[in-house]
């Protein structure tokens, strides 16, 4: 079997049908509104990376600055009563 790359699964009359049904799809209309939320989208992600590169190296703690967690005590054991017959009952 002989496959072919990706690029050429469409060609050119694949692209031209592919865009006449999206058109027909979402219309003319729906089209530019599509185009400018994905632009829009596109901004606030580059936003995010270029805060989160930003925000890597200023104020951030290593593991080791980091203040350890605060000591925890083990829970308390219920006392242990004997009755008058010398059996032992833990409280429930």
């Amino acid at each position: 079997m002989h496959f072919s790359p990706p690029a050429e699964i469409f060609g050119v009359d694949g692209i031209i049908i592919l865009v006449v049904v999206v058109l027909v799809l979402f219309g003319s209309t729906q089209i530019p509104k599509l185009a400018r939320s994905l632009g829009s989208a596109q901004k606030e992600f580059k936003k995010g990376l270029d805060e989160g590169a930003s925000d890597d190296g200023k104020g951030t703690k290593t593991l080791a600055e980091a203040t350890p967690p605060a000591a925890v005590s083990p829970p308390a054991q219920a006392p242990v009563q004997s009755d008058a017959d010398g059996t032992t009952d833990t409280p429930s």
